[in-house]
């Protein structure tokens, strides 16, 4: 059979009709725990009630206008964001690539308007991943993503992970900003130490240069704080937003101080769709849920939860794990071994986990998952993991 969809994803042969919450169910009937939600997307589960009912007013009212007229929901959730945070002004887009490319846009912008347009190049690090747009792959510069596709667009430094040292090292008169990801998703689970996202911000402070935070897969509550880089207690100049953000929704956005965002004057950037009523109101639905009262601290305590319930992993298999990492919902375990086959043994056990880099499983449920489940993916994993090793043993 010849498919119309370009091949480019591995797909798992599992086609789901319905979501309720932590749970999808497939087209037989079958029930899967979901802890990947999306790849961290769907931060408040499958058919959220708020989020459903919020969709549904208004899509019956108004979809689409374009950013040539004002958007009051736009509006309110660009003053919500920055109250939240560090920002002033948000740039809204659909995905996480775009708001990261909005980022090194302003970045690069701010040096010129300041009179320093030889300042344009960026430094970034080694085991990234920023999105799959041409800007996005060269400034990550992992061989899987850049072979084959020609020339990269110049200007991007790599350094080696978590290391200060590297980039002094590469800071030059050239240098317009750094970017990171606090906890590198797509590379393992592998947060920066709070020591060293610290030095970064004095670095960047030092040399007049810009620190721009890739909160795309670690914002929106996912580790625990409204976003990651809080727990070390640093503000960054511009932080690319997306996934969580929406609720499953394709929403992104780029936040700034108002200095670092003062060279994108009218007509320097845009999007057609971007922020449109039926985003924004889904985005201000996600925000009114995670913002609430003692949500974050309920996560908090699920994470605790769930850390508890691997803590045996490792112990159990040490001859498969290494170890478990991560920060809140934001859980990887590094393994010693390929992770395709443990992945398929969690499909067997119905539960959905999601491999990335390093030899890591990633674990991303909803925010709102429930204990039992939590406590249900634990026992799922240990079978999982206790079927590959008597496979290993009879090997």
């Amino acid at each position: 059979m010849t498919h119309a969809v370009l091949p480019t994803y591995n797909r798992a042969p599992l086609r789901f009709v319905r979501g309720e919450g932590t749970w999808l169910t497939d087209e037989t009937g079958e029930r899967f725990l979901d802890f990947g939600a999306g790849i961290a997307v769907n931060v408040l589960g499958h058919a959220h009630p708020v989020l459903v009912e919020t969709l549904q007013k208004q899509a019956a009212s108004l979809w689409h206008t374009s950013n040539l007229y004002e958007v009051p929901g736009q509006e309110r959730l660009a003053r919500r964001l920055a109250e939240a945070s560090f920002a002033d002004p948000a740039f809204f887009c659909k995905s996480g690539a775009e708001a990261v490319e909005a980022g090194i846009k302003m970045a690069r912008k701010y040096q010129s308007h300041c009179g320093r347009p030889e300042r344009w190049r960026i430094i970034t690090f080694e085991g990234a991943f920023h999105g799959r747009t041409l800007a996005t792959v060269a400034a990550a510069g992992g061989a899987k993503l850049v072979d084959g596709f020609g020339p990269m667009p110049g200007g991007f430094d790599h350094v080696s992970f978590d290391d200060p040292e590297a980039v002094v090292a590469a800071i030059s008169d050239e240098t317009a900003a750094v970017l990171l990801e606090p906890i590198q998703g797509e590379g393992g689970i592998r947060p920066f130490s709070r020591e060293v996202l610290r030095a970064i911000r004095a670095l960047c402070d030092q040399n007049g240069i810009l620190l721009i935070l890739d909160e795309v897969q670690t914002g929106i509550g996912r580790t625990g704080t409204l976003f990651a880089h809080e727990q070390a207690g640093i503000q960054p100049d511009i932080m690319a937003v997306a996934k969580g953000i929406g609720g499953g929704f394709p929403l992104g956005v780029c936040l700034a101080t108002r200095n670092a965002a003062r060279g994108m004057t009218a007509g320097t950037h845009g999007s057609t769709f971007g922020g449109n009523p039926l985003a924004a109101a889904v985005g201000n639905a996600v925000l009114d849920q995670v913002l609430a009262k003692g949500f974050l601290e309920d996560v908090q305590r699920k994470a605790g939860a769930l850390r508890q319930g691997l803590g045996a992993l490792p112990d159990a298999h040490p001859e498969i794990v290494e170890g478990v990492r991560g920060e809140g919902l934001l859980i990887g375990i590094k393994c010693r071994v390929p992770v395709a086959p443990l992945v398929g043994n969690c499909l067997e056990e119905r539960l959905l986990v999601v491999p990335a880099g390093d030899n890591t499983i990633r674990l991303l449920p909803p925010l709102n998952v429930a204990g039992d489940e939590i406590r249900a993916a634990c026992d799922a994993l240990g079978r999982a993991f206790r079927a590959f090793a008597r496979k290993q043993a009879g090997a």
